[in-house]
């Protein structure tokens, strides 16, 4: 791997380079912090989407374009005397020296639970109001919850064991049967979120990622039915020709298939 020496200069390379493109090339010199917004929310995805894939290559490749924006942020912010990049650098150092008072100072924690505890107990000592502050109100609903009770967790809302949560599911899942009846959409539509709210917090108990669960079953319905188009291409008969008990059996042939 590169020595120390060498990433420093590779960054240094970086922003020069930003610093040459933001003077000299026309679409980066019009680019403004809101313009670049919704491209650095597509950059984490694609980083996301390589995480996933386990492809490290794409990894390093999509690592560099987030460094990138966050260059040309720092660049923007320099440009009107709000900030630099040193800023941005020394912002999270002097943030993460505090928010480790276990590494950085004589506090004792016996586990991970109470770094996190610890944590969000030092946000609240440094001003925020709410514990949930951090939470970014843009998040995916899916990712939102899953940190919303990660948050109130770490300062002790919790239930004790992992039954009373499955409790809380079939409570939640009979009052969605009870709207469903009743046949009242705002109700029902408000009943479905508690019954998806409790269920990711069920999998926070089973210490399973629901995004990631849900994206392995996504993965997984997408190779099945690309394997019953595949099929029915070799039959030359199209999806909207074939009746649902004939696109049944191609489905069940390919659950039956390794890695299908």
């Amino acid at each position: 791997m590169n020595s120390r020496q060498n990433q420093l200069q590779a960054f240094e390379r970086l922003l020069d380079i930003m610093d040459e493109l933001r003077e000299k090339c026309p679409w980066d010199k019009k680019q403004t912090m809101q313009s670049l917004r919704h491209l650095t929310i597509e950059e984490t995805y694609e980083l996301g989407d390589a995480i996933l894939d386990n492809d490290l290559i794409e990894v390093k490749k999509e690592l560099g374009d987030l460094l990138l924006h966050i260059v040309f942020y720092a660049k923007i912010g320099s440009e009107t005397n709000d900030f630099d990049i040193a800023d941005v650098c020394n912002e999270i150092c002097d943030k993460l020296i505090h928010r480790h008072p276990h590494i950085y100072s004589d506090v004792v924690v016996k586990d991970e639970e109470e770094v996190k505890q610890n944590w969000e107990k030092l946000k609240l000592k440094e001003g925020k109001k709410s514990v949930l502050e951090g939470v970014p109100r843009s998040l995916p609903a899916l990712v939102k919850a899953s940190r919303i009770q990660d948050k109130v967790k770490g300062v002790g809302f919790d239930w004790e064991e992992s039954h009373q949560v499955w409790d809380k599911v079939q409570e939640e899942l009979e009052e969605l049967q009870v709207e469903v009846e009743a046949g009242d959409q705002d109700k029902i539509e408000a009943e479905f979120g508690d019954v998806l709210f409790s269920m990711i917090n069920y999998a926070r108990f089973l210490n399973v990622n629901p995004e990631d669960a849900l994206e392995r079953t996504n993965k997984k319905f997408i190779k099945r039915f690309q394997y019953l188009e595949s099929k029915a291409g070799e039959l030359g008969k199209p999806l909207m020709d074939m009746t649902l008990a004939e696109m049944d059996i191609f489905w069940e042939e390919a659950k039956r298939v390794p890695n299908k």
